[in-house]
């Protein structure tokens, strides 16, 4: 899963055959304007003949602090956020955070800060 720079200046998702819509299965998170989809760790957006590589941006909405007092319920205390915990990874900033309840926990130390809400759209496939 290589990335590469295009020509439009966006960062692409090589040999990337799938095709993200509101039917595809996976969760569709609204950002800035568009929306995007969680696809193994990854943050995709379908841009005409490709798949785009997305991080959600620090901000306000979303940022990147230090939030011990945290305690939203999504999970015990003593879960441990990383591959196959049944949370989606979310690329955040420079790191990956995980989908809760509809917000960011990001792993830090003894608990897990609150890096903000997310817009997850739910669409689900017609059978």
């Amino acid at each position: 899963m290589s990335n590469e720079k295009t020509s439009q200046n966006c960062l692409e998702h090589a040999n990337h055959a799938h095709k993200h819509g509101p039917e595809c299965g996976h969760t569709a998170i609204e950002h800035d304007g568009h929306t995007d989809y969680l696809h193994d760790g990854h943050l995709h957006h379908p841009h005409g003949d490709h798949v785009d590589e997305h991080s959600l941006t620090v901000s306000e909405a979303n940022p990147n602090a230090c939030t011990p007092a945290h305690d939203c319920g999504g999970h015990e205390a003593a879960h441990v956020h990383g591959p196959d915990c049944g949370h989606e990874p979310v690329p955040h900033g420079d790191h990956t955070d995980y989908l809760v309840d509809g917000h960011l926990h990001r792993p830090h130390g003894d608990h897990c800060d609150n890096h903000g809400a997310v817009a997850v759209k739910t669409e689900k496939p017609t059978a």
